[in-house]
């Protein structure tokens, strides 16, 4: 199973950005699709996830600017942010869980200037 991200790049402030992140090879049973961050000298830390039942959900950090969206027909997971902050500034992994698994993509660079 492999997971590609893509999407991340530097962005002025204020700005926006789409990621999305596909996962291809044998991956069955998704039960949900997420996106993580993990900025310099810090925790990796969830961001939002979205479950095969259409449910989402937000960190408190980037509620109200981001919008996470799935297809599960593709197994691809898509996070637009806006309003884009320089503390938003991480590493963006995807993540996907199945039944018995989780998989992690390699990341993308977002870099928000001030």
């Amino acid at each position: 199973v492999q997971l590609q991200a893509s999407g991340g790049g530097l962005v002025q402030s204020g700005g926006s950005l789409r990621l999305s992140c596909a996962a291809s090879g044998s991956i069955f049973s998704i039960s949900d699709m997420g996106w993580y961050r993990q900025a310099p000298g810090k925790q990796r830390e969830f961001v939002a996830t979205f479950t095969s039942g259409g449910s989402t959900y937000y960190a408190d950090s980037v509620k109200g600017r981001s919008t996470i969206a799935g297809d599960m027909a593709k197994n691809t997971v898509y996070l637009q942010m806006n309003s884009l902050k320089p503390e938003d500034t991480a590493v963006y992994y995807c993540k996907v869980r199945t039944t018995h698994y989780h998989y992690w993509g390699q990341g993308t660079l977002v870099t928000v200037s001030s």
